[in-house]
C-alpha cells in the first residue's frame, strides 16, 4: 500500500534575500555558490522513525562534536535539478529514480531508507516555497542536493540512531568554467576511486573525497577531470571524478563501463542509453581498456567521447593525457552523435520535446 503523503510544517525566512539583491545573483550564479532563502528538513530516530518534517529557512546546523558524522561519515546525498518549461512552470527530470539510488545509498551505509514519498514531497515543496529563485541566465536550473547524515553524539563505531535529512537548493548555470568546446582527462596512475565491495556504487561524500588529490593531480598537468581505472587491474575505464562515461565508434555504436560495485548507476547515464535505443543505435554496457581507447583514438575506429552527470550534463571529450602522452579523439571536440544525443535529453528535460518514458515531473 502506498504511503500517505507527508506533511511539512512552513516556517517561512523571516530575512529572505532582498529582491534586488537576488535579481543580480541570479544573472550570474556559478554553480554550487548561490543558494535559496528555504531548507527541507526531516528527523530520524530510532525511537521515532522518521518525523519533525518541515520547510525552514536556510540556516547553519548545530551539530554536536561528537555527531557521528564527523567521526565516520555516514552520509549520502542526491543532485538533481529543476527546469523551466516553454509553459513557465517548473518541472523535475526522474526525480523518483533519485529517490530509489538514494535508499540504496542509505542501504549500504547502514543508514535508514527515506520513504521515496517524502524524498518526492521534500523537493516539491522547497521548489514551491523558492521558486522565484530561478536563475535567469541561459541555461539555467535550480540544482537539488537532498543528503542525509549521522547525528547522533556518540564515540563508536556502530551505525547511529540518529540522522537528519536536509534538501538544499542551489540556483546555477553551466558548470564548467572554461567554457571549451570539450573537456581534457587526467588518466589516474597512483589512485582508484572504488573497489569491488566498496561504497562505489553509493552516493557518499568519502567517494567524492578520496577523488580530489587525483582531481588536483588533473589540474596540476592542465586537464579538467580525471579519469579513474579499475583497482585490480588498474587497466580498465572505469568513470571520472564525478561523471560516468561513453564512448562512441565510426559504425555508430556506443559503449559504457558496466555496472557492478564499482561505478555509480548514473541516472542520466541510463536516460542517454534509452534516448541512443530508441534510436536504434547499439549500446553496450562491456568493459573498454585504457590501451584500447588510445588505440581505438589513434586508428579513428573511435570517433567521440563524452562523459555525463546531472550536473555537467552531457561534456564532449577531447583529449586525454598520461606520463605516456596524449591522445585525441576525433577532431578534439563536440562530436555529432554526442551533441544529437544531448539535444535529445535537454528538450525532454525542458519540455521543448514529447517525453515518451515519463520521465517529467512538473511542479504545480
Amino acid at each position: 500500500m502506498a504511503s500517505a503523503t507527508p506533511s511539512f510544517a512552513l516556517e517561512r525566512s523571516a530575512q529572505p534575500v532582498a529582491v534586488a539583491e537576488r535579481a543580480k545573483l541570479l544573472a550570474d550564479p556559478g554553480f554550487g555558490r548561490v543558494f535559496t532563502d528555504h531548507m527541507a528538513v526531516v528527523r530520524y530516530s530510532d525511537a521515532k522513525g522518521w518525523h519533525d518534517a518541515k520547510i525552514t529557512a536556510r540556516k547553519p546546523i548545530s551539530l554536536d562534536p561528537a555527531a557521528a558524522v564527523l567521526h565516520y561519515a555516514q552520509e549520502i546525498f542526491e543532485g538533481l535539478k529543476a527546469y523551466r518549461l516553454a509553459d513557465g512552470t517548473l518541472a523535475m527530470f526522474r526525480p523518483d529514480a533519485n529517490a530509489r539510488r538514494f535508499n540504496a545509498s542509505a542501504e549500504r551505509l547502514a543508514m535508514p531508507k527515506l520513504p521515496e514519498e517524502t524524498f518526492l514531497e521534500s523537493i516539491r515543496q522547497l521548489v514551491r516555497v523558492d521558486r522565484d529563485w530561478f536563475p535567469t541566465v541561459e541555461g539555467g536550473s535550480l540544482y537539488i542536493r537532498p543528503f542525509m547524515f549521522a547525528s547522533e553524539a556518540f564515540l563508536g563505531v556502530k551505525p547511529s540512531s540518529e540522522y537528519l535529512y536536509l534538501v538544499i537548493i542551489s540556483p546555477v548555470g553551466g558548470y564548467f568554467k572554461s567554457g571549451a568546446p570539450a573537456v581534457s582527462l587526467w588518466i589516474s596512475q597512483h589512485y582508484t576511486r572504488a573497489a569491488p565491495g566498496g561504497t562505489g556504487a553509493a552516493k557518499c561524500g568519502g567517494n567524492y573525497a578520496s577523488s580530489l588529490v587525483a582531481q588536483a593531480e588533473a589540474s596540476k598537468h592542465g586537464c579538467d577531470q580525471v579519469v579513474f581505472l579499475d583497482a585490480a587491474e588498474h587497466r580498465w575505464v572505469e568513470e571520472l571524478g564525478g561523471m560516468n562515461v561513453f564512448f562512441v565508434f565510426k559504425d555508430g555504436s556506443l559503449q559504457t563501463p558496466p555496472l557492478g560495485g564499482t561505478i555509480l548507476p548514473g541516472i542520466t547515464r541510463n536516460s542517454l542509453m534509452t534516448l541512443a535505443r530508441d534510436e536504434g543505435l547499439t549500446v553496450r554496457e562491456e568493459p573498454y581498456s585504457i590501451d584500447q581507447w588510445r588505440a581505438d583514438a589513434a586508428s579513428g575506429k573511435l570517433t567521440e567521447a563524452f562523459a555525463c552527470g546531472t550536473a555537467a550534463v552531457v561534456t564532449p571529450i577531447g583529449t586525454v593525457k598520461s606520463p605516456d602522452g596524449e591522445f585525441k579523439i576525433g577532431a578534439g571536440g563536440p562530436g555529432q552523435t554526442t551533441s544529437r544525443i544531448k539535444q535529445k535529453l535537454v528538450d525532454i528535460q525542458r519540455g521543448a520535446a514529447p517525453d515518451p518514458h515519463g520521465w517529467v515531473s512538473r511542479i504545480d
